[in-house]
């Protein structure tokens, strides 16, 4: 039963900290907007610029007789 004083404080501590983040977010305008960034998920990404740099990995990524830190493969 005295566990009771300890659990119920700490209880009103954290519903006190829920409401005043809620409070602090919804004045800070965090609510405004709820579907764009619900929208935004579902766009595609920009297609990749044209010139050579494209999805190629770099000469270090894969080892290969080219890559001069890959260990040796005899």
């Amino acid at each position: 039963m005295s566990v009771l004083f300890l659990v119920v404080p700490v209880a009103l501590l954290v519903v006190f900290a829920a409401v005043a983040a809620f409070l602090w977010a919804a004045r800070r305008g965090q609510f405004d907007d709820l579907t764009t960034p619900a929208i935004r998920a579902l766009h595609d990404d920009a297609p990749p610029p044209a010139g050579g740099t494209g999805s190629a990995p770099p000469p270090d990524a894969a080892p290969g007789p080219g890559n001069p830190r890959a260990p040796d493969a005899r």
